[in-house]
Protein backbone atom coordinates (compact mmCIF):
# COMPACT_ATOMS: atom_id res chain seq x y z
CA UNK A 1 0.00 0.00 0.00
CA UNK A 2 1.42 3.24 -1.12
CA UNK A 3 2.10 5.76 1.79
CA UNK A 4 0.75 9.21 0.72
CA UNK A 5 1.00 12.76 3.45
CA UNK A 6 -1.67 14.68 4.28
CA UNK A 7 -2.18 17.85 5.32
CA UNK A 8 -5.00 18.67 8.27
CA UNK A 9 -6.90 21.14 10.64
CA UNK A 10 -7.28 19.22 14.12
CA UNK A 11 -10.26 20.47 16.29
CA UNK A 12 -9.20 19.31 19.74
CA UNK A 13 -11.28 19.54 22.88
CA UNK A 14 -8.98 21.28 24.98
CA UNK A 15 -9.49 21.38 28.69
CA UNK A 16 -7.00 22.05 31.28
CA UNK A 17 -8.85 20.17 34.50
CA UNK A 18 -12.40 19.12 35.57
CA UNK A 19 -13.82 22.37 36.94
CA UNK A 20 -12.64 24.21 33.74
CA UNK A 21 -15.30 24.82 30.59
CA UNK A 22 -12.94 24.18 27.84
CA UNK A 23 -13.20 24.94 24.51
CA UNK A 24 -11.85 23.41 20.78
CA UNK A 25 -8.85 24.61 19.71
CA UNK A 26 -7.68 23.95 15.91
CA UNK A 27 -4.00 23.03 14.74
CA UNK A 28 -2.69 22.39 11.32
CA UNK A 29 -0.63 18.96 10.83
CA UNK A 30 1.63 18.70 7.29
CA UNK A 31 3.10 15.47 6.55
CA UNK A 32 1.35 13.01 8.33
CA UNK A 33 1.52 9.37 6.87
CA UNK A 34 -1.23 7.38 5.80
CA UNK A 35 0.42 4.58 7.46
CA UNK A 36 0.18 6.09 10.76
CA UNK A 37 -2.07 4.80 13.29
CA UNK A 38 -4.62 7.89 14.88
CA UNK A 39 -2.64 8.07 17.91
CA UNK A 40 0.42 8.21 16.20
CA UNK A 41 -0.64 11.19 14.26
CA UNK A 42 -1.48 12.45 17.85
CA UNK A 43 1.89 11.79 19.24
CA UNK A 44 3.57 14.05 15.97
CA UNK A 45 0.97 16.86 17.26
CA UNK A 46 2.49 16.82 20.78
CA UNK A 47 6.15 16.97 19.37
CA UNK A 48 5.09 19.89 17.18
CA UNK A 49 3.10 21.57 20.63
CA UNK A 50 5.97 20.82 23.09
CA UNK A 51 8.37 22.80 19.88
CA UNK A 52 6.64 25.35 20.19
CA UNK A 53 6.16 25.88 23.82
CA UNK A 54 2.61 25.16 24.36
CA UNK A 55 1.48 22.04 26.50
CA UNK A 56 1.07 18.79 24.47
CA UNK A 57 -2.81 17.18 24.31
CA UNK A 58 -3.52 15.17 26.77
CA UNK A 59 -5.13 11.84 25.70
CA UNK A 60 -5.52 8.18 26.98
CA UNK A 61 -3.74 4.99 25.81
CA UNK A 62 -1.81 1.72 26.88
CA UNK A 63 -1.49 -1.20 24.77
CA UNK A 64 -2.31 0.45 21.12
CA UNK A 65 -3.39 -2.89 20.12
CA UNK A 66 -7.05 -2.72 20.30
CA UNK A 67 -6.93 -4.72 23.60
CA UNK A 68 -7.76 -2.32 26.80
CA UNK A 69 -9.98 -0.24 25.49
CA UNK A 70 -8.11 3.13 26.67
CA UNK A 71 -8.31 4.96 23.64
CA UNK A 72 -11.27 6.63 24.08
CA UNK A 73 -12.07 9.57 21.67
CA UNK A 74 -14.89 10.74 19.80
CA UNK A 75 -13.94 11.70 16.12
CA UNK A 76 -15.73 13.39 13.18
CA UNK A 77 -19.10 12.59 15.96
CA UNK A 78 -18.00 8.72 16.04
CA UNK A 79 -17.17 6.94 18.99
CA UNK A 80 -13.50 5.15 17.85
CA UNK A 81 -13.59 6.79 14.37
CA UNK A 82 -15.25 5.89 10.77
CA UNK A 83 -14.18 2.45 11.41
CA UNK A 84 -16.70 -0.36 12.45
CA UNK A 85 -15.16 -2.96 14.90
CA UNK A 86 -12.12 -1.28 15.47
CA UNK A 87 -10.76 0.69 18.24
CA UNK A 88 -8.95 4.48 18.03
CA UNK A 89 -5.57 3.26 18.59
CA UNK A 90 -5.98 0.33 15.46
CA UNK A 91 -7.35 3.12 13.04
CA UNK A 92 -5.13 4.51 10.32
CA UNK A 93 -4.40 8.25 9.07
CA UNK A 94 -5.63 6.71 5.02
CA UNK A 95 -9.05 6.85 6.45
CA UNK A 96 -8.42 10.56 6.33
CA UNK A 97 -7.78 12.77 2.95
CA UNK A 98 -5.49 15.74 2.51
CA UNK A 99 -7.20 18.95 3.77
CA UNK A 100 -9.78 17.32 6.10
CA UNK A 101 -11.10 18.85 9.23
CA UNK A 102 -11.25 16.10 11.92
CA UNK A 103 -13.06 17.03 15.11
CA UNK A 104 -11.32 14.99 18.30
CA UNK A 105 -13.41 15.25 21.72
CA UNK A 106 -13.34 13.07 24.81
CA UNK A 107 -16.84 10.44 25.65
CA UNK A 108 -19.62 12.91 26.30
CA UNK A 109 -21.58 11.56 29.55
CA UNK A 110 -22.04 12.89 32.69
CA UNK A 111 -21.21 9.76 34.59
CA UNK A 112 -17.75 10.63 32.58
CA UNK A 113 -16.09 13.21 33.87
CA UNK A 114 -13.01 14.88 31.38
CA UNK A 115 -10.24 14.71 33.34
CA UNK A 116 -8.07 17.02 31.18
CA UNK A 117 -8.42 17.44 27.27
CA UNK A 118 -9.42 14.33 25.81
CA UNK A 119 -9.01 12.00 29.21
CA UNK A 120 -12.00 11.04 30.62
CA UNK A 121 -12.47 8.81 34.27
CA UNK A 122 -13.75 5.84 33.47
CA UNK A 123 -14.09 4.31 36.95
CA UNK A 124 -17.94 4.35 37.04
CA UNK A 125 -17.11 0.89 35.32
CA UNK A 126 -14.74 -0.28 37.90
CA UNK A 127 -17.55 0.20 40.22
CA UNK A 128 -20.41 -1.49 38.35
CA UNK A 129 -17.41 -4.61 38.06
CA UNK A 130 -16.70 -4.36 41.96
CA UNK A 131 -20.21 -4.26 42.91
CA UNK A 132 -20.66 -8.01 41.32
CA UNK A 133 -19.09 -8.93 38.52
CA UNK A 134 -17.13 -11.59 39.50
CA UNK A 135 -17.29 -14.81 40.41
CA UNK A 136 -16.28 -16.35 44.32
CA UNK A 137 -14.66 -19.63 43.71
CA UNK A 138 -11.70 -21.06 44.97
CA UNK A 139 -8.49 -20.55 43.40
CA UNK A 140 -5.36 -22.81 42.65
CA UNK A 141 -4.40 -25.74 40.13
CA UNK A 142 -6.35 -25.09 36.98
CA UNK A 143 -9.43 -27.50 37.19
CA UNK A 144 -9.57 -30.60 34.62
CA UNK A 145 -11.32 -29.06 31.38
CA UNK A 146 -13.94 -32.02 31.57
CA UNK A 147 -15.25 -31.34 34.89
CA UNK A 148 -17.78 -28.81 34.10
CA UNK A 149 -19.23 -29.63 30.95
CA UNK A 150 -21.11 -26.48 29.03
CA UNK A 151 -22.86 -26.51 25.93
CA UNK A 152 -21.03 -24.98 22.85
CA UNK A 153 -23.83 -22.53 22.59
CA UNK A 154 -23.48 -21.12 25.81
CA UNK A 155 -19.54 -21.31 25.58
CA UNK A 156 -19.83 -18.62 22.31
CA UNK A 157 -22.64 -16.97 24.51
CA UNK A 158 -19.62 -16.13 27.22
CA UNK A 159 -17.24 -15.44 25.17
CA UNK A 160 -19.38 -12.62 23.37
CA UNK A 161 -19.95 -11.27 26.41
CA UNK A 162 -16.53 -11.64 27.84
CA UNK A 163 -15.25 -9.63 24.74
CA UNK A 164 -16.01 -6.75 25.93
CA UNK A 165 -13.19 -4.46 26.43
CA UNK A 166 -14.95 -1.70 28.80
CA UNK A 167 -13.58 1.21 26.48
CA UNK A 168 -17.31 3.15 27.14
CA UNK A 169 -17.67 3.50 23.49
CA UNK A 170 -21.43 2.53 24.14
CA UNK A 171 -21.99 5.06 26.35
CA UNK A 172 -20.25 7.79 23.89
CA UNK A 173 -22.77 6.82 20.92
CA UNK A 174 -25.93 6.49 22.93
CA UNK A 175 -27.67 9.78 23.41
CA UNK A 176 -28.83 8.58 26.71
CA UNK A 177 -25.38 7.92 27.44
CA UNK A 178 -26.16 4.51 28.69
CA UNK A 179 -24.39 1.53 29.91
CA UNK A 180 -26.44 -1.55 29.04
CA UNK A 181 -24.28 -2.77 26.82
CA UNK A 182 -21.06 -2.75 29.21
CA UNK A 183 -23.47 -4.27 32.18
CA UNK A 184 -25.33 -6.60 29.96
CA UNK A 185 -22.61 -8.30 28.91
CA UNK A 186 -20.72 -8.64 31.86
CA UNK A 187 -24.02 -10.08 33.47
CA UNK A 188 -24.66 -12.18 30.51
CA UNK A 189 -21.38 -13.54 30.29
CA UNK A 190 -21.78 -15.17 34.01
CA UNK A 191 -24.98 -15.90 33.78
CA UNK A 192 -24.99 -18.58 31.41
CA UNK A 193 -22.04 -20.32 33.04
CA UNK A 194 -22.37 -22.28 35.88
CA UNK A 195 -19.61 -21.37 37.38
CA UNK A 196 -21.42 -17.72 37.83
CA UNK A 197 -25.13 -19.25 39.60
CA UNK A 198 -24.02 -19.09 42.89
CA UNK A 199 -24.36 -15.53 42.85
CA UNK A 200 -26.36 -14.68 39.71
CA UNK A 201 -29.39 -13.18 41.43
CA UNK A 202 -27.76 -10.82 43.62
CA UNK A 203 -25.18 -10.16 40.85
CA UNK A 204 -27.16 -8.58 38.03
CA UNK A 205 -29.87 -6.90 41.02
CA UNK A 206 -25.99 -5.01 42.63
CA UNK A 207 -24.83 -4.14 39.04
CA UNK A 208 -27.68 -2.70 37.82
CA UNK A 209 -28.32 -0.64 41.24
CA UNK A 210 -24.78 0.74 40.95
CA UNK A 211 -25.18 1.23 37.16
CA UNK A 212 -28.09 3.51 37.91
CA UNK A 213 -26.43 5.22 40.58
CA UNK A 214 -23.70 6.22 38.62
CA UNK A 215 -26.21 8.44 36.99
CA UNK A 216 -26.02 6.22 33.22
CA UNK A 217 -28.85 6.78 31.26
CA UNK A 218 -31.75 4.26 30.03
CA UNK A 219 -31.24 2.03 26.85
CA UNK A 220 -32.52 4.16 23.95
CA UNK A 221 -33.14 0.86 22.24
CA UNK A 222 -31.25 2.24 18.80
CA UNK A 223 -28.59 -0.36 18.85
CA UNK A 224 -26.07 2.64 18.68
CA UNK A 225 -24.09 0.99 20.96
CA UNK A 226 -23.88 -2.26 18.93
CA UNK A 227 -22.75 -0.17 16.28
CA UNK A 228 -20.13 1.48 17.99
CA UNK A 229 -18.77 -1.08 20.05
CA UNK A 230 -15.39 -2.04 19.33
CA UNK A 231 -15.75 -5.90 20.00
CA UNK A 232 -18.90 -5.80 18.29
CA UNK A 233 -20.58 -7.55 21.47
CA UNK A 234 -23.80 -8.14 20.70
CA UNK A 235 -27.46 -5.68 22.25
CA UNK A 236 -28.77 -9.68 22.34
CA UNK A 237 -27.19 -9.45 25.94
CA UNK A 238 -29.33 -6.43 26.88
CA UNK A 239 -32.39 -8.57 26.68
CA UNK A 240 -30.46 -11.27 28.55
CA UNK A 241 -29.99 -8.46 31.02
CA UNK A 242 -33.80 -7.73 31.44
CA UNK A 243 -34.74 -11.42 31.85
CA UNK A 244 -31.85 -11.66 34.40
CA UNK A 245 -32.95 -8.41 36.25
CA UNK A 246 -36.89 -9.75 36.20
CA UNK A 247 -35.88 -12.63 37.42
CA UNK A 248 -34.04 -11.99 40.17
CA UNK A 249 -36.36 -9.11 41.30
CA UNK A 250 -39.18 -11.66 41.51
CA UNK A 251 -37.29 -14.25 43.68
CA UNK A 252 -35.83 -11.35 45.94
CA UNK A 253 -39.82 -10.15 46.22
CA UNK A 254 -39.00 -6.70 45.21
Amino acid sequence: MSNHLLNLNLRVWRQSGPNDGGSFKTYRLSGVSTHMSFLEMLDVLNEQLIAQGEEPVAFDHDCREGICGMCSLMINGQAHGPDNATTTCQLHMRRFSDGDTVTIEPWRASAFPVLRDLVVDRSAFDRIIAAGGFVSVNTGNAPDGNAILVPGVRQEVAMDGAACIGCGACVAACKNASAMLFVSAKVSQLAVLPQGHPERNARVLNMVAQMDKEGFGSCTNTSECEAACPAEVSVSHIARLNREYLRASILAGN
